[in-house]
């Protein structure tokens, strides 16, 4: 005798909270481009404006920067004092391949929400972990988002990818 078992669709408010992909390792900002950010310990997004008090806000497609720490521990080998915000990242993440995710992708990053607008950029020539090394990951690793929903970021916040 067989016995069917009808396939059942659980909507996602009964299932709870979706666990966490990565999380918040730091939060930084910088008041000059072209410099190092400085570690904080948090950081206010702003929707139509990105990280208040960071001299990239603004209202373009680079309002914030991501890049996941495991490129930073890459980098480390070459630097082992590498620091949050080394390489102008708002907010250093783990456990999350931000790369790999698609232009498009919604993130749920503590309180906010960001949308993906670019994978990676051009470093400019006066970087200066590139002139030290001769290499940085922001251009092939970090990525970029503008801010859907703004409020705050901690360190110790989770990263859930939305869609």
């Amino acid at each position: 005798m067989i016995t069917q078992v009808a396939e059942v669709t659980v909507p996602d408010a009964l299932l709870g909270e979706k666990p966490a992909d990565g999380v918040v390792v730091a939060t930084s900002i910088s008041t000059k481009k072209g410099t190092r950010k400085v570690p904080q310990e948090s950081i206010r997004l702003e929707v139509g404006l990105g990280v208040a008090g960071d001299a990239h806000a603004g209202a373009w497609h680079r309002m914030v920067s991501l890049l996941p720490e495991e490129s930073v521990d890459e980098m480390r080998e070459l630097l082992p004092k590498l620091a949050a915000g080394d390489f102008a990242e708002n907010i250093l993440t783990r456990g999350l391949s931000l790369k790999d995710l698609p232009v498009g992708t919604v993130l749920e990053v503590g309180e906010c929400e960001l949308a993906m607008t670019q994978i990676g950029k051009k470093c400019h020539s006066d970087c200066e972990i590139h002139r030290i090394t001769g290499k940085c990951v922001m251009p092939t690793d970090g990525v970029f988002a503008v801010v859907t929903r703004g409020g705050t970021v901690r360190p110790g916040d989770p990263v859930r990818i939305r869609r």
